[in-house]
C-alpha cells in the first residue's frame, strides 16, 4: 500500500519543462509508448521529437526496452488521452536545450550550420538540434533577394546573441565574409604596387568604368583606361566574370581604392607609327570631330591626326564645317609625325591640284596705281624699269678668285 500511495504522489510530480527518464515500451505506427520511470505515468514518443529528418524509420532510433533521458513537452488531454495522463515526450528538443545552455557565453565565436528554410526576414537555421535565425541584412555585404537559393546550404556563421530563456539565437554570415575580405584585402594590398601587371576578373561594370575583382579587393578601370579608343560603354569592352590582365595605376590603402588600365596592357595605336604613317604617305580616313581651327580625322583604330584649317582646301575656307563633315571618308597626306606627343598632321589639300595664278594685267596694274597715288585714269602706264646692272653667273668652282678678277672692266671702285 506505501508503494501504492507513492506511486500515486509521484504522477503530480511530472511536470512540463521536466527532464525524465522513460523506457521504451512499444513501437508501432510511427511513434513509441514510454513509461517515464519511476511514475506511474506513460508518454508518447513521435518520430518529430527524434529527428528532423521527415522520411526516417522510428525503429532506427528506439527499440522496445530501450531508456532515455526525454524532455516532457505537454501534457495530452482529451480523447487523446482516453482520460489517462499522458506527456508528449522529446528527445530532440531536450538535446536542442542542451545545446542550448552549452552555447550561452559563447558570441562572437564562429561555427558552421545548415540552412532549414527561408522565413520572414531571414533565414532559419540548425546547429546541433538548435533552431537559430539569421536576418535577411546578415546573409551577405549586399541586400540578398532571393533567400531561396540558401536552403540546404551548409557555411560559416558568427554567433551574435544566445538566450537559452527566450530561445533567442541570432547569427550572422554577413560577419564572416567581411571578416575573411578584411584578412584577404590586408593580403592584396600588400602584394599591389604601381607598375604591377595583375589578373582579375571582371565584378561589375558602371557607366564610368569596370571594376576588377583582384582576390580580396576591387580595382576601378576608368572608361578611359578600358581601350585606346574612345569607349561609349564599358560593357563594349568587358563582360562580367571575365578575365583580363591590367595594369596597377595607383594603390591608396587608406582610401581602399586601386586604380587600373587595361589599355595599357595592350599594343597602343601609336606604336610603330612612324612605320605605319610615314611623311608623305596617302592614306584614308574618317573625319571624327570638327573644330574652329580644323578637323581630326581617323587613319588608323586610335589614331587621329589633324587637318589644319588651312590644309583643307587650296581656296580659303572660314569653317571647316562648311567644307567637310563628321563621318565623311576623306584621302589625307602625312605632313608630319611626332609620336612621343601623339601628333600627326595631315593634309588634303596637297592631294589636289594647285590652282593657276591670275596673271596681273597692264589695265589692273594702272588702276590700283590710280586708286593708291590719285593718277589721271588716262595716265600712260609706266614702261617697265631696265636692269642696267649686268648679271653673271658663277662658275661651278671658284678657288682663290677676287672680286676684281670676277668683274673684270666693270669693276670700279668708284662705283662702291
Amino acid at each position: 500500500m506505501n508503494e501504492f500511495e507513492e506511486l500515486l504522489n509521484s504522477v503530480g510530480d511530472v511536470k512540463v519543462g521536466d527532464v525524465v527518464s522513460g523506457e521504451i515500451l512499444t513501437v508501432e505506427d510511427g511513434q513509441a509508448t514510454v513509461a517515464i520511470v519511476g511514475t506511474g505515468v506513460e508518454g508518447v514518443l513521435t518520430l518529430r521529437e527524434l529527428t528532423s529528418e521527415r522520411d526516417a524509420d522510428i525503429n532506427d532510433f528506439v527499440k522496445s526496452g530501450d531508456v532515455k533521458d526525454l524532455l516532457v513537452v505537454k501534457q495530452i488531454v482529451g480523447k487523446e488521452s482516453e482520460g489517462a495522463n499522458v506527456y508528449l515526450l522529446s528527445e530532440k528538443r531536450l538535446a536542442a536545450r542542451k545545446a542550448f545552455t552549452d552555447l550561452e557565453g559563447k558570441e562572437g565565436e564562429v561555427v558552421i550550420v545548415k540552412v532549414l528554410k527561408d522565413v520572414k526576414g531571414g533565414l532559419s537555421v540548425d546547429l546541433n538540434g538548435v533552431r537559430g535565425f539569421i536576418p535577411a541584412s546578415m546573409i551577405d555585404t549586399y541586400f540578398v533577394r532571393d533567400t531561396k537559393k540558401f536552403v540546404g546550404e551548409e557555411f560559416e556563421a558568427k554567433i551574435i546573441e544566445v538566450n537559452a530563456a527566450d530561445k533567442r539565437f541570432i547569427l550572422s554570415r554577413r560577419a564572416v565574409i567581411e571578416e575573411e575580405s578584411k584578412a584577404q584585402r590586408a593580403e592584396a594590398f600588400a602584394n599591389l604596387h604601381e607598375g604591377d601587371i595583375v589578373e582579375g576578373t571582371v565584378a561589375r561594370t558602371t557607366d564610368f568604368g569596370a571594376f576588377i575583382n583582384l582576390g580580396g579587393v576591387d580595382g576601378l578601370v576608368h572608361v578611359t583606361e578600358l581601350a585606346h579608343g574612345r569607349v561609349k560603354k564599358p560593357s563594349d569592352v568587358v563582360t562580367v566574370g571575365e578575365t583580363v590582365q591590367v595594369k596597377v595605376l595607383k594603390v591608396d590603402e587608406e582610401a581602399g581604392r586601386v586604380s587600373l588600365s587595361l589599355k595599357a596592357t595592350q599594343p597602343g595605336p601609336w606604336d610603330e607609327i612612324e612605320e605605319k604613317a610615314p611623311v608623305g604617305t596617302v592614306l584614308d580616313g574618317t573625319v571624327k570631330r570638327i573644330t574652329d581651327f580644323g578637323a581630326f580625322v581617323e587613319i588608323f583604330p586610335g589614331v587621329e591626326g589633324l587637318v589644319h584649317i588651312s590644309q583643307i582646301s587650296w581656296e580659303r575656307v572660314e569653317n571647316a564645317k562648311d567644307v567637310l563633315t563628321v563621318g565623311q571618308a576623306v584621302q589625307v597626306k602625312v605632313l608630319d609625325v611626332k609620336p612621343a606627343e601623339e601628333r600627326i598632321s595631315l593634309s588634303i589639300k596637297a592631294l589636289a591640284e594647285a590652282p593657276a595664278r591670275k596673271e596681273r594685267t597692264n589695265d589692273s596694274a594702272g588702276s590700283s596705281s590710280a586708286a593708291q597715288g590719285g593718277q589721271r585714269r588716262d595716265a600712260k602706264p609706266r614702261a617697265p624699269r631696265r636692269n642696267t646692272k649686268p648679271e653673271y653667273t658663277l662658275p661651278e668652282t671658284q678657288e682663290g678668285f677676287s672680286l676684281a678678277d670676277f668683274l673684270g672692266e666693270d669693276f670700279d671702285i668708284n662705283n662702291f
